[in-house]
């Protein structure tokens, strides 16, 4: 079997969905590939089932990259509120949860279906549960050899996404067909993913597991607020995974737990109220019990407020709110959300996404070397580098 078209697509993710639809609007002829049995698998685990399709906030400065001015061209070609006109157009109902990130009301097989749709009035073909064994360069253009024949295009693109979830079937095939045709890769390694704690310290706050509390996670200059969750591997919680995509292996973070209260104030006064009270029910007052319980015996706080020094109540607030922990590493490609770094973009064109050395081979998504923050950021940089390809390959 051989079929011929003027673009293959390669992973019927988000990237390589939209890349088919603009491609297919603009008369192309289109065929995507993928090994998986249904599309969009990572669409429809998203955002809790529900997909937190975009944010309303994305911008060059919520995305990672060692050439942070690459994304810009895609980015500002296509929008958040591009994407959100097309969800619309769909009926699909969303709204806004904190921080601008937006997520179907309902089910993210919403998201899947509308792209599938737009994939069919576009007149793309879509081929799943297909293996491909070979890429190929020919005189017009590429071969791919695949366990249902052979498909032949003028331009491929590689949408294939990065490392993370192999469970998913992330396998890395993108880093291997850059490298084959002579493309650079930055180092990879897992994002947006919960820390690992030695042993020691892991055995010492087990009972916390399941807490979650308000915190500010910092590494070096850059932080993030949001939640902090204790669990029985170490820690987790959207501000975790956001600086864990920052912290390199044998650095410490900084964890602020209620960055809007001030516990040393707030312990003082609780001790000109009620000096026959413990520190640790003044601290429950703020933190959750088993927390506050924790903190208090690991500083080895005893009896009541009353003979407990000023400073000494600083101190302890200062545990809370200024407590450094150096993780042991993350949970790896395995729970990790996204990779970091991937396919070098000095070998890409920003406006297209097409290989400066290769004519007519494009990479998109994931596997590019643009990494994006918790919160929708990583579904835009797929819509908008899907559509960067499609509209002008």
């Amino acid at each position: 079997m051989q079929r011929k078209s003027d673009v293959i697509v390669i992973g019927a993710g988000a990237a390589g969905m939209m890349c088919a639809i603009r491609a297919g609007q603009r008369g192309r002829s289109v065929t995507v590939l993928d090994h998986a049995r249904a599309p969009g698998e990572k669409i429809r685990i998203s955002g809790g089932g529900r997909c937190n399709f975009t944010n309303v906030n994305a911008g060059p400065k919520n995305f990672l990259s060692a050439n942070p001015h690459f994304c810009k061209s895609a980015l500002a070609r296509f929008t958040p509120a591009d994407f959100v006109a097309m969800v619309d157009r769909h009926g699909i109902a969303w709204h806004e949860k904190t921080l601008g990130q937006l997520f179907c009301d309902n089910s993210a097989k919403e998201i899947i279906f509308m792209l599938l749709d737009e994939m069919r009035a576009a007149g793309a073909a879509w081929h799943l549960g297909i293996e491909i064994s070979s890429v190929e360069k020919t005189e017009s253009g590429f071969r791919v050899s695949t366990s249902e024949g052979l498909f032949e295009a003028s331009s491929l693109v590689i949408a294939t996404g990065g490392r993370s979830i192999p469970k998913m079937g992330a396998t890395g095939f993108a880093y291997r067909i850059a490298e084959q045709f002579g493309l650079a890769l930055t180092e990879t390694r897992p994002g947006l993913v919960p820390v690992t704690l030695d042993p020691i310290l892991l055995e010492s706050i087990a009972p916390l597991s399941g807490i979650s509390a308000p915190a500010e996670i910092s590494h070096g200059k850059t932080s993030f607020r949001e939640a902090l969750l204790f669990t029985h591997r170490g820690l987790s919680g959207p501000a975790i995974l956001q600086i864990s995509s920052y912290w390199r292996e044998g650095d410490a973070i900084t964890i602020d737990i209620e960055p809007d209260v001030d516990i040393a104030a707030h312990l003082k006064k609780a001790k000109q109220a009620n000096g026959r009270q413990s520190a640790q029910t003044a601290l429950g007052e703020i933190l959750p019990k088993r927390l506050a319980q924790y903190i208090v015996e690991r500083e080895g706080v005893s009896g009541n407020m009353a003979d407990l020094s000023d400073k000494l109540l600083t101190k302890l607030a200062d545990s809370v709110q200024n407590w450094s922990v150096r993780p042991s590493g993350s949970e790896g490609y395995r729970t990790a959300e996204v990779t970091l770094g991937g396919i070098d973009t000095v070998g890409l064109d920003s406006r297209s996404m097409q290989a400066k050395s290769v004519s007519g081979l494009y990479f998109i998504g994931e596997c590019v070397d643009v990494t994006g923050w918790l919160g929708g950021y990583n579904f835009q940089w797929a819509w908008a580098s899907g559509f960067a390809a499609g509209e002008t390959l």
